[in-house]
């Protein structure tokens, strides 16, 4: 039998909408999480498991009711969370993912227009014992992602929505964090890339690199 590891495992979660640049710093936090030592699981929403990803797939790509959309998102989440995030945690690990319940809020509950209510049944049901320690929103005006994503990869079916759609998940993600100001950090995307990367090292170093420490 697998004990639990006596040092506490952590959960980090980048977010934003599509465009806003978010997945390119995730790397670099995982690197620099290992840097201290630290062993590092990186993973993505929906994704992360045979089933997420397959899960995924018609998310991304299969028109549904918002409704339909929202329970998808968390029954990939509750694989996910199951055979991954939860098993990785009790092992001391470090989880950063791509995408986590702040994006089904500012998705199905913004830019969908479910409303906060059932996505807070649905989060309290699938992991309401457990939330981020950190969560890294990147912010950006929607006209301004809506040009980055222009000159990127083909779009899927949210990343072609428009900047109404958008403004919409930008104002959920911003309620989400107001009402989180502890866990969640705001990072100005709207900058030059450099200065994002140096604005998410600071944060790191000055909150989470402690934290490395007492599992040490």
């Amino acid at each position: 039998m697998t004990l639990p590891s006596t040092k506490p495992g952590r959960l980090i979660t980048f977010e934003g909408i599509d465009g806003a640049g978010k997945s390119t710093h995730i790397a670099a936090c995982a690197d620099w999480l290992r840097s201290l030592g630290l062993t590092v699981v990186l993973s993505r929403e929906p994704g992360g498991t045979a089933l997420a990803e397959a899960i995924r797939n018609q998310f991304l790509t299969q028109a549904c009711d918002p409704q339909t959309e929202a329970l998808l998102a968390f029954a990939a989440r509750s694989d996910h969370l199951a055979r991954v995030i939860r098993p990785a945690l009790a092992r001391g690990d470090w989880v950063v993912l791509d995408r986590f319940t702040d994006s089904t809020a500012a998705y199905q509950g913004g830019g969908r227009g479910l409303g906060v209510d059932r996505i807070a049944a649905l989060e309290a049901w699938v992991h309401g014992d457990l939330q981020p320690d950190r969560t890294y929103l990147f912010d950006l005006d929607p006209e301004e992602a809506a040009r980055r994503r222009a000159q990127a990869r083909e779009a899927d079916r949210f990343e072609a929505e428009d900047v109404v759609f958008f403004g919409r998940v930008r104002q959920a993600y911003l309620a989400r964090m107001a009402a989180a100001p502890a866990r969640i950090v705001k990072l100005d995307a709207g900058q030059p890339p450099d200065a994002v990367r140096a604005a998410l090292m600071a944060d790191l170093a000055a909150n989470l690199a402690p934290l490395a420490r007492l599992g040490s």
